[in-house]
């Protein structure tokens, strides 16, 4: 288990986001404290100042350090001597206020860990790239599927090669809690979600498509070419897509869709991908976590399961696994996997060490500006309907 080695102390956490009726906020609050190796101090819990007040107590956050706004935390924060303010900054708000609470964040010194989408639009992910190039923070963007350790240990076995080329990719994330205009009762999730001035151009495609696109380039490392897609509003007054295919061209000439719907009776949070290589093909499901198949012509079929102490799961599966086999591990420990890779290298720069911005194993904000590309384009060609429009951005982890 990682520790915090020299630094000797846990990293101060604030949450931006979260209070009272929010699902994400608490979700980064548990994952970013499961390992010991941080301490949630301060925050910002909501866009409303007694709201945000009066949910401090529910994470314990002090009544001196739970601010009324973003801007009065960051503000006051910096203040304080350099022993007791916040390290980093989570933000777990709907997407048209990531930018300015990240930007404002970075250009404080602090570390940031995002919610996906990273931002409202692809400019203003552009932009937030280039400020934290021109930084010294680590910056980490929650596609907590990332965090999963039969993803990682699928990561590594194609960087291996053991799946020969990959020539296919087929990516789903399944849901049907929006099958009706629950937005019309005014329910949280669904109102802001479906709001384009608060979603941005994307509804589906934006929330959940994002997740089954990064988790291709993820485990896969392919870089895109090009890319079809259609959405659609099945759902009568909608403003934005319930439903939507994409088709990607990559550049080593293989092919991958993206498919997502909020409109599919009784399902949950399915999301599954399958890889096809010339030496074999993967499968792997969120909702089922704990196990993968993988298949080669004329063999049985392998069932891994996550397994730290096996012979067959590989170093980057097993760093990912805090419990035995046969104990699940799921959604809050993925996504504290997402915090203490971020951690190691939030303790690197504590220490006055160098860090890896780039090739890091967390989602970082080239992979948020990838993921504001793939929405951008999505919405293009489904004006167009399905035109193929190019989908290679300069700032694409290699």
């Amino acid at each position: 288990m990682p520790t915090n080695g020299d630094l000797n102390r846990k990293l101060r956490m604030a949450l931006v986001g979260g209070g009272q009726g929010a699902f994400i906020g608490r979700v980064h609050a548990t994952a970013a404290v499961l390992d010991n190796r941080a301490a949630l101090v301060a925050g910002a819990l909501s866009s409303n100042p007694e709201k945000a007040k009066a949910s401090a107590p529910d994470y314990d956050i002090p009544a001196d350090r739970a601010y009324g706004s973003y801007q009065e935390l960051i503000e006051k924060e910096l203040a304080l001597p350099a022993d007791k303010r916040i390290d980093f900054l989570s933000i777990a708000t709907p997407n048209h206020t990531h930018f300015p609470i990240a930007k404002a964040a970075i250009q404080a010194g602090f570390n940031v860990i995002c919610d996906k989408p990273l931002t409202f639009t692809l400019a203003e992910a552009e932009e937030l790239a280039a400020i934290v190039a021109k930084s010294n923070v680590v910056f980490a963007v929650s596609h907590n599927y990332t965090g999963y350790p039969l993803v990682r240990h699928a990561r590594a076995m194609i960087a291996a090669g053991e799946l020969g080329e990959i020539q296919a990719i087929r990516s789903n994330y399944i849901q049907g809690w929006l099958r009706t205009r629950l937005e019309s009762s005014d329910q949280k999730q669904a109102a802001w979600r479906t709001d384009p001035s608060k979603s941005g151009a994307a509804g589906c495609f934006g929330d959940i498509a994002t997740h089954a696109y990064n988790l291709g380039r993820y485990m896969t490392g392919l870089l895109p070419a090009e890319i079809s897609c259609n959405l659609k509003i099945f759902e009568p007054g909608r403003q934005l897509d319930d439903y939507g295919h994409a088709v990607i061209r990559y550049q080593n000439g293989a092919l991958g869709t993206v498919t997502a719907s909020q409109i599919s009776h009784g399902r949950e949070n399915d999301l599954f991908i399958e890889v096809d290589g010339t030496k074999g093909a993967l499968s792997w499901r969120q909702e089922e976590p704990n196990v993968m198949t993988i298949r080669r012509n004329g063999q049985p079929h392998a069932l891994y399961t996550r397994d730290p102490n096996s012979s067959f799961m590989n170093d980057a599966g097993k760093a990912a696994c805090r419990l035995p086999s046969g104990h699940p591990e799921a959604f809050f420990e993925a996504f504290g996997n997402v915090y203490r890779s971020a951690y190691d290298d939030m303790v690197k720069r504590a220490l006055g060490q160098p860090f890896e911005k780039t090739n890091t194993i967390y989602p970082n904000v080239q992979d948020g500006t990838e993921g504001m590309f793939f929405i951008e384009q999505c919405v293009a060609s489904s004006q167009k309907n399905g035109a193929w429009v190019p989908f290679k951005h300069p700032l694409a982890r290699k």
